[in-house]
């Protein structure tokens, strides 16, 4: 199956860039549709360019690896209708349209290729109605379609699943006027629609746009597994920091200045508990930093979340064993200092352990919450740091990994019983 992308448009609000190029959330527009479209198995792009443009998104093309085809519109004022009709002769049968300046979510691609037809949205979130493309259906068609209507159904998210008979509509316009656009090729050809509602897709037409999706991908790049501390307050700020670092370093930069953070928060523990604390909450923060800037930037891999998985443990150990050479003092506390670290290390092996073998992950079956996860324990100790940081820091921390550690063990069992 091919895929369309029209990318012959002027950019006149972008100032000179081009806009299928420009970097949203670390990665080109272009390349994102190109990448979402690849995982579904799209494997062959008809690009349709101007003259302006079209050495630009070849050297890129070629630099990704992509399999395409490039099609020039020497007059782009003709339209994005007379963009599409320019690409008749390399495209048959079933194929997709898509815009090459539009950023959609993984989510909103794999439920639009399930339709066919105009991808509309009834409930759109991300993008101003003002600036939307308006549609009115009737019986599951399209029977109106323009900026500026008052009722209507839904809006144009410019992605389709289409047939080549498109281009009998395309031709017939292109003989009767000069300028042909999309949408009234969509209107004479009745296209059904196909309704994808809520999920992210947004035109991006000017540097405001690139901040606004970017802000878009982040919110959606957050783990539904984070305990409550990373819920509630770690994204709210790490988000705001991998959106200022994602052009400027890649997830394994990220990952070692956790890191890096994580061993200073230890070392702090010689010169003052309290800030020991606060540092190590600050690692705690940073710690999701290199899983956003890599989900957004379509950078994720296997050994990035186990290398940090790693690091982070080496981390808690660091910081738990300082604290207890700096506070404990009789045997008795030594033991409870050596149970604390016991139990970070076990939950996190435990639980991994559980979604290796079973597939999912084990948070997802644990329905009495106990504040066990590591940001949430992490929170506490910076608490009780800030607060009364000697002995009491480590039973705390020893009490809520082995609690934890039991839940998640009982989990292991009750599901071992089913299978």
């Amino acid at each position: 199956m091919r895929a369309v992308l029209l990318c012959s448009g002027l950019a006149t609000r972008m100032r000179g860039r081009i806009k299928p190029l420009v970097k949203v959330g670390g990665r080109e527009i272009l390349y994102r549709t190109i990448t979402l479209l690849r995982t579904h198995g799209i494997d062959e792009f008809v690009i349709v360019v101007n003259r302006k443009n079209k050495e630009a998104i070849e050297e890129f093309l070629q630099r990704i690896g992509v399999n395409y085809r490039l099609v020039v519109n020497d007059s782009p004022e003709r339209g994005n209708g007379y963009s599409l009709y320019l690409a008749r002769n390399h495209v048959s049968g079933r194929f997709v349209l898509a815009m090459g300046d539009h950023v959609f979510g993984e989510d909103f691609v794999r439920e639009a290729l399930k339709g066919e037809g105009l991808v509309c949205d009834g409930e759109p979130r991300y993008v101003s109605l003002d600036e939307a493309t308006k549609v009115v259906v009737e019986d599951g068609r399209v029977r109106d379609i323009g900026k500026h209507l008052k009722d209507f159904c839904c809006v144009d998210t410019g992605f389709f699943v289409l047939d080549d008979s498109i281009f009998d509509h395309a031709e017939e316009l292109v003989r009767e006027r000069e300028a042909v656009e999309l949408s009234e090729i969509v209107k004479r050809a009745g296209l059904k629609i196909h309704r994808v509602d809520g999920r992210l897709w947004m035109d991006v037409d000017t540097p405001d746009d690139v901040r606004r999706a970017e802000k878009a991908l982040f919110s959606l790049a957050v783990k539904g597994e984070d305990g409550f501390i990373s819920k509630h307050i770690n994204r709210k700020i790490s988000t705001r920091i991998s959106r200022m670092l994602v052009n400027r370093i890649s997830p394994n930069h990220a990952t070692l200045l956790s890191f890096l953070v994580g061993v200073i928060s230890s070392l702090s523990v010689l010169v003052s508990i309290p800030l020991a604390g606060l540092i190590y909450q600050l690692s705690s923060i940073l710690d999701g930093v290199d899983g956003e800037i890599a989900r957004v930037a379509m950078k994720t891999l296997k050994i990035g979340g186990w290398v940090d998985s790693i690091l982070d443990r080496v981390v808690d150990f660091l910081f738990l064993s300082i604290l207890a050479y700096a506070t404990l003092r009789t045997p008795q506390e030594f033991f409870v200092a050596m149970l604390a670290i016991f139990g970070s290390f076990m939950v996190s092996y435990v639980a991994e352990k559980y979604r290796a073998d079973f597939g999912e992950s084990i948070y997802r079956k644990i329905r009495v919450r106990v504040p066990g996860k590591r940001d949430e324990r992490v929170f506490l100790v910076m608490v009780f740091c800030l607060l009364y940081p000697y002995l009491p820091t480590v039973y705390l921390f020893a009490l809520l990994a082995l609690i934890t550690f039991g839940r998640v063990g009982e989990m292991v069992v009750k599901a071992a019983r089913k299978n």
